[in-house]
């Protein structure tokens, strides 16, 4: 038994909440008003929305299972184990170190590195796909009023899927890693149907960036692309000519860091602008500052990437956007 000491309030400092969700791989929740809100991870009940973690305040409650409290709490309720046996596994899982006083001391470079390696032990890569969806549309009527016109959900391979499957009835996004192989469809649904956005069973998002192979292949890496949350953001930068990638959530894995660091100088972060956006957009831009060029873009307060135009997006964005030919 590790009879170290451990300050709690430093490890709760030190780790998010997000990154223990990303830890479990929990990729079901949905944003809702600065909160993520879904069915619990703890119990596994059925509630969809009984389950909610309000990022800004690093905290989470479930009104089924009464389960409560800080990330700490979170762990110790996953792993069914003691407060302190949580601590100690976020410690190691973190690389964090402890010095003589109990605070937590690690450099950014290296405790990324270390979760990096950690994420790819547990997760694995994702595998490419042995088939494509066939019959996806991309004139369908929701794509339109969201702003995406044909030839950009052509581009993108983004379309409504009429077929059978778990993608059956939504539009469908593919997904591909570094080396342009399709790893995955994500699904967004067109009614109120939950989950909002649906992920294949197996899949680590935490492992690519959406968008990053077509970003990769068209600009170099003295050119700064735009880092946003979701997938609609991105296609709606990319359409007013800038080169954009997507986490697909508000927070940046350790794999998704080293994509980034590996290939590019600068990055813009454009966040959504409600609390957990501008909260996030904070951390991952102090995290980048030490290995690349960061400019934070501020969208407005509760505004989106996606619900901006192009003439604001180039306004805000200050620099030359790229021709559309050939991208």
């Amino acid at each position: 038994m590790d009879n170290s000491w451990i300050d709690f309030k430093a490890v709760k400092a030190a780790v998010s909440i997000q990154m223990a969700l990303d830890h479990y791989q929990i990729n079901w929740l949905q944003k809702e008003t600065g909160d993520l809100v879904g069915k619990c991870p703890i119990h596994k009940g059925d509630g969809k929305r009984a389950f909610r973690v309000s990022l800004s305040k690093n905290a989470f409650n479930c009104f089924s299972c009464k389960a409560h409290g800080n990330v700490i709490d979170f762990v110790a309720a996953m792993e069914n184990c003691s407060v302190r046996e949580a601590a100690l596994k976020l410690k190691d899982w973190f690389s964090l170190t402890m010095s003589e006083s109990g605070t937590v001391e690690a450099s950014v470079q290296k405790k990324q590195t270390a979760r990096l390696e950690q994420v790819g032990e547990r997760a694995g890569e994702n595998k490419a796909l042995a088939f494509e969806l066939k019959g996806v549309d991309p004139t369908h009527p929701y794509l339109a009023n969201r702003g995406i016109s044909q030839e950009i959900a052509e581009r993108f391979g983004v379309g409504f899927f009429p077929g059978k499957g778990s993608m059956s009835g939504r539009i469908v996004f593919p997904i591909h890693n570094e080396k342009a192989e399709l790893v995955a469809y994500a699904g967004r649904c067109i009614d109120d149907s939950e989950p909002k956005y649906k992920f294949p069973a197996g899949f680590h998002k935490a492992q690519v960036l959406f968008n990053f192979h077509r970003v990769l292949k068209a600009v170099g890496a003295d050119r700064p692309i735009v880092l946003v949350e979701g997938f609609f953001d991105c296609m709606n930068v990319e359409a007013a000519g800038f080169p954009a990638v997507a986490l697909m959530g508000c927070s940046l894995s350790a794999a998704q860091e080293q994509l980034l660091v590996s290939d590019f100088d600068r990055v813009i972060v454009m966040l959504d602008g409600d609390e957990a956006g501008r909260k996030a957009a904070g951390e991952i831009s102090n995290r980048l500052v030490p290995r690349m060029f960061v400019r934070m873009v501020d969208v407005g307060k509760d505004k989106q990437p996606d619900q901006l135009s192009s003439e604001l997006l180039r306004q805000l964005l200050d620099f030359a956007p790229l021709p559309s030919v050939g991208r």
